[in-house]
Parts: structure tokens; sequence; C-alpha cells
């Protein structure tokens, strides 16, 4: 072989050498497949919007109303019955001591001065011998200014002694009026016998007793530990939480009307007596009070109840709960443009009467809004946002 062939074939070598480099980098570096991620086959997604094929299965569950102008309603609010504080006292022993005779039982009518129990208290013992010692000095002092009296009349003493016994006098007189007017407090008869009466404060109903025979009693005893408690209970309290949104309904003088689950059937008339200034920062409710009328004593404190008020017609539009989905702190809906073709709009609202929100904002009357579906048109757009990220990592995959 000469020369210039040895030459020739190592050219030709050397140039199938880059080919097959070049081939195999190629082959390295080949485009990935495609990589698709489909949320909902047949759906079509553009922002916020959502177009379904007309043989769509997703179509069958979703149903779709028309926002209607609010007319008459009955707005509902939960609340709890309690005793009228004008008509309630809770009765507890100003004084330490212990039960020895009860004379009243729970559901007993009693009126005012009415003996409730009474206590043998050493406490007012003291407060019978103090009002008797200061008797018997007024009566000591009042026979020496007599005495001093005379004598100074006859020039026997000083003017001074005469003005000394008038002072002590003075002095005795207010030291009866003082403890006369404390045991006076207590209903003092005049016996010392340290037995205290424990009287009804006003005309009621025992509605709750927790005293017993033998038990002992203090002062500083009060709230859910009084020993009696007497209350009206044909009038009574109905405590309500009104929500933040509704605070514009429920108004001072405003007609309700009562319901209680333990009661089906009944209703009972109510009236708005107080609406609170503030806001509960943790429940984010209105506190309001009305006055019940419970003659038949029908309803019992504690009891749970509704109060429904009525709401006057308006040009603000109701939609279904349902269909209204809160987001990041703002109310949306899903409106229907078309047959199968759905937008997520943005709205103002508030709660209405039960099962139904009212729309201040963004929406008119005659819209079809989705009732029953609206959260799953949203997860659809969750998943589509979140799809070319998933796109992207299946791509990676492939490529790897």
């Amino acid at each position: 072989m000469n020369r210039a062939h040895s030459d020739q074939i190592a050219r030709l070598i050397r140039h199938a050498g880059i080919f097959l480099l070049a081939a195999a980098l190629s082959a390295c570096h080949k485009p990935a497949p495609e990589v698709v991620f489909e949320t909902v086959p047949g759906a079509r997604i553009d922002g916020d919007t959502i177009a379904f094929a007309k043989e769509s299965p997703q179509l069958a569950a979703i149903r779709v109303v028309a926002a209607e102008p609010e007319r008459l309603s009955l707005l509902r609010i939960n609340g709890r019955i309690a005793w009228d504080e004008t008509r309630t006292a809770r009765v507890n022993s100003p004084l330490a001591g212990r039960i020895v005779t009860l004379q009243a039982e729970p559901g007993k009518e009693v009126r005012r001065g009415d003996t409730l129990a009474v206590i043998s208290s050493p406490d007012y013992g003291q407060v019978q011998a103090e009002t008797r010692r200061a008797q018997s000095a007024l009566k000591q002092s009042a026979q020496v200014l007599a005495r001093n009296t005379e004598l100074h009349a006859a020039g026997v003493i000083a003017l001074k002694e005469l003005q000394a016994a008038e002072t002590e006098h003075a002095q005795a007189k207010a030291e009866l009026d003082r403890t006369t007017a404390r045991a006076r407090s207590y209903g003092d008869g005049g016996q010392i016998d340290q037995q205290f009466r424990l009287r009804a404060p006003i005309d009621g109903v025992i509605v709750t007793r927790r005293a017993n025979i033998g038990q002992e009693v203090r002062p500083d005893q009060g709230g859910d530990e009084a020993m009696f408690v007497i209350s009206d209970p044909t009038r009574l309290w109905v405590n309500l939480d009104v929500p933040e949104a509704l605070t514009t309904i429920i108004a001072v003088g405003e007609n309700l009307r009562i319901s209680a689950p333990a009661l089906p059937g009944e209703v009972f008339s109510a009236r708005v007596q107080y609406v609170s200034d503030f806001v509960d920062a943790s429940s984010r409710m209105v506190r309001a009070r009305a006055s019940l009328d419970n003659w038949a004593r029908r309803l019992k404190s504690e009891m749970y109840v509704a109060a429904d008020v009525e709401v006057p017609p308006s040009s603000t539009l109701r939609v279904p709960s349902t269909g209204v989905f809160l987001l990041e702190n703002k109310h949306y809906v899903f409106a229907e443009e078309s047959a199968g073709r759905y937008v997520r709009r943005h709205v103002l609202a508030e709660e209405g009467s039960l099962g139904f929100m009212r729309i201040v904002e963004g929406l008119h009357a005659g819209d079809k809004v989705v009732a029953d579906g609206a959260l799953l048109l949203q997860q659809m757009l969750n998943q589509h946002a979140t799809a070319p990220a998933r796109d992207q990592q299946a791509s990676n995959k492939s490529a790897q």
C-alpha cells in the first residue's frame, strides 16, 4: 500500500468518527415527548371561564337558578332564653352562719318580705347586742343630762359640766341611730337570738334554690352560687347573637317571631329592647336582647330558640347559599353565560334568610348562577392553575 492510499483511509476513518460522535450527541439531546395534563375531559378553561361539551357528564351535577330580587322574607337568628334581669333577684346571706330552717321550696311563689331561710349567725347576734348597748347608753346619758340640767339651774355645777353631759347624750343618740339602722337592714326584731331571717326582696317565683339545712353560708357567695334566685317566669329575655353583616336588620323596637326546637309548631312574640354598640372581637357577633311574654310558662330559661325578623322587600338580590363560596376572604359565584358555559364572578354578599345569601353587588336580576356544583367548578379552576407546573415536572422526568 502506497503512502497516498494510506492517507485517504485515515481521512475516511476520521470523518466516520466525527459522524458517529455527532449522531450520539444528537441522540442524547433528543426532545422529550410532549406531556399533557388533562383535568376534565371535554372541558375548556380560559381564565375564570369554564365551557363543557354538550355531552359532558359533569353537566348533570350542575344546577342553575336565577338571581331574584329579595321579597318580604324572614331572617333567622339564633338565641337563648334567659331570666328578665329587671324582674330577677339573686339572694345571698349578708352574714356568715349556718342554715337552721328553710321555708321556701323551688317553684314556690313568694311575696316581698317573706322568709326564705333562718340562719344562725354570731355576726347577727353581735349586731343585735350593739343595738341593745346603744339603747342602754342613750338611756343613761339622758338621765345624766336631766340631772346636770337641774344642778346647773341650782348653781351647783358649772356650765362646762352641763355641756359635757349634752355632748355625751348627743353621741349616744348618734350611736343608737347607727346601730338601729344597721340592725334594721338585717330585719332586726329586737330580740337577741342570733337568728337571722333571710327574706325575699321582690315578688316572684323561686326558680333556683342552692341551700340546704346545716349548710354554712358566707357573704362572698354570689353569681351562680346564689342561695335563691327569684324571678318572674312570665317575662323572659331572649339573648341574640347577631352576625356582623346583619346589624342593619336588627333595631330597637323590632318585632321578632320566636320558635323553639323543643316546642315544634309554637310561635311566640318578642320585641327588641337592646342592641350592643360593639362587635365581639372573637365571634364577630353583636349582642342583642328582646323581651318576651311567657304568660303560659311554656318557654324555659336557657332554652335555645330561633328568632325570625321580617326583612322588607328591596332591590337586593338573593341566591341559594350553596352557590356562594369564599376565596381569600371574598365571595364568588359562577354565572351561566350560555348553556354549558360558566364564568366566576366576584360579588358583595351578606347573610340572608335561612338557606339564602343576599347579593348587594356583582349580579343583575335574572342572572343565572350555579346553585349546585359551584365548588366543583372552582376545583377545576384550581387544577387548571396548577396543571402547567405538573406538565413541566412531567416533561423534566421524561427528559431524564
